[in-house]
């Protein structure tokens, strides 16, 4: 997650609430999105941005475990071929880990 993004959940995460937010992730591979639900959860690992060292304790869900949520014809055209091309069970389950589910 770049230290863009960790900046803006921070800021969100103070106006807000951390109780009142959920992260969405939209990652293309297990690891990569593992890394990003590990970072507003339990803090940046790299120690290199804005989390560094801040465990938020955020809930970070992958746009796959969504699906029901979204309107079918919108996820459809956003995130259909993903899922089509992309381990999707291996996503979830990394990024489950971090939620503690």
């Amino acid at each position: 997650m770049d230290l863009e993004n960790q900046a803006r959940i921070k800021d969100l995460a103070e106006k807000y609430g951390k109780e009142n937010l959920i992260i969405v992730l939209g990652g293309g591979e297990a690891e990569a999105s593992g890394l990003a639900a590990e970072t507003v959860s339990q803090g940046d690992p790299t120690f290199a941005g804005p989390l560094a060292g801040v465990s938020l304790g955020l809930k970070a869900y992958h746009i796959f475990e969504l699906k029901e949520e979204v309107d079918p014809q919108v996820y459809d055209e956003q995130v259909g071929m993903m899922e089509m091309v992309l381990d999707v069970d291996e996503i979830i389950e990394e990024v489950k880990e971090y939620r503690g589910d």
